[in-house]
């Protein structure tokens, strides 16, 4: 067993050795000769695991990291929950820190995706504390903002936002059950989609200019319904038939409509993460050839194939106490396991970043060296 091996070991502790659950095959030492680190993946998707890449200032500091995306010249935007900082961090590709911005958005930093337009890149926000969709430019400024779409309705006509009251009996405005998580863009069109992850359970459509458009889903665990409808993406694997995939996280699975919100079909995996589930709570998905990205808040990130099985599982922790906990403190912290995983992406040179919920922020880039 090598030095990197055996380190590794030793940081997971003696409980990670007897659970059942331990796979200590999913993570290996470095086997390449330009490899430094811990090694996690296989075959086409192995990955070296290089652990605080961001080189932050000391004045700033990440929180809840909930997501990241690459621009086209290769740097890196954060978009994360600290409170005392600005809410989106922009990175070089070598991971200095160049700027930041959004402060407005500090207490509600959650979806973030870039989309190329005319004009140039874009970035369309989600933010949950201010419970509205931003438009803005890569450097914050804003192109448009809105709240809850007032005219969005349910099958039976009915209004999806109404005023009601809470347990309390207090009254509670139309808009207070708008909490959307994330945004998928419609390939050709030019129009967007919205899940109301935290909210009704339901995804909006609106078109380019911000208009909506149209709602499906809906609570609930059947064909169609959705349970904390978290993350949302446009599956193009399958070029004559692009389908909106949705990371359903309350009910463990991928839910799969199509361009106008018509349910297709809804998917589990066969294999079983160390958490018990396939996606082990699915938070997002991102695309790259024939393969997705799927970051699972209970300590996993899934590389899924064509058919949505797991082709492997990457950092997939052992350590039953360390996943999805928010408060789990930096010591404790193995380099090459996840604790909650919460956004990722794939880049143009097929390394994939992982944002993590976790109060001290946690940044990882996982470089391919398959």
């Amino acid at each position: 067993m090598d030095t990197s091996r055996r380190s590794m070991i030793k940081g997971l502790g003696a409980a990670a050795l007897v659970s059942p659950l331990f796979k200590p095959f999913a993570v290996f030492g470095a086997d390449k000769a330009d490899a430094k680190n811990l090694i996690t993946g296989k075959d086409a998707h192995k990955y070296e695991v290089i652990d605080g890449w961001a080189q932050l200032p000391d004045e700033y500091k990440l929180g809840n990291t909930h997501s990241v995306v690459e621009t086209a010249d290769g740097r890196m935007i954060v978009h994360h929950q600290n409170g005392s900082v600005d809410s989106t961090a922009v990175f070089d590709p070598a991971g200095k820190f160049i700027k930041s911005w959004g402060k407005e958005y500090v207490g509600g930093a959650h979806g973030m995706q870039l989309r190329k337009e005319e004009g140039g890149e874009f970035l369309y926000l989600a933010t949950t504390g201010q419970r509205q969709i931003v438009k803005t430019d890569l450097d914050g400024n804003v192109v448009f903002k809105f709240g809850y779409p007032k005219d969005a309705k349910k099958a039976d006509g009915s209004p999806v936002y109404a005023p009601s009251k809470d347990k309390a009996g207090k009254e509670r405005p139309a808009e207070a059950t708008f909490t959307p998580t994330n945004i998928a863009f419609h390939p050709t069109d030019g129009s967007f989609y919205v899940a109301d992850g935290y909210g009704s359970n339901y995804v909006h459509r609106f078109n380019a200019k911000g208009e909506y458009m149209s709602t499906f889903g809906g609570p609930g665990k059947g064909d169609g319904q959705l349970t904390t409808p978290h993350g949302i993406y446009t599956d193009t694997r399958d070029a004559a038939k692009p389908l909106i995939a949705i990371a359903d996280r309350g009910n463990e699975r991928l839910a799969y409509f199509d361009l106008d919100g018509k349910f297709v079909k809804n998917v589990k995996a066969s294999q079983k993460a160390n958490a018990g589930t396939p996606y082990a709570h699915p938070c997002n998905l991102d695309g790259r050839g024939e393969y997705l990205v799927c970051p699972g808040l209970a300590g996993v990130v899934s590389i899924l194939d064509k058919k949505n099985e797991v082709y492997t599982y990457l950092g997939d922790n052992p350590d039953a106490a360390a996943r999805r906990n928010n408060n789990w403190p930096k010591e404790k912290m193995v380099a090459g396991f996840f604790v909650a995983p919460h956004g990722a992406c794939f880049t143009k040179a097929g390394d994939v970043f992982v944002g993590e919920w976790v109060k001290i922020g946690r940044l990882t880039k996982l470089r391919l060296i398959a």
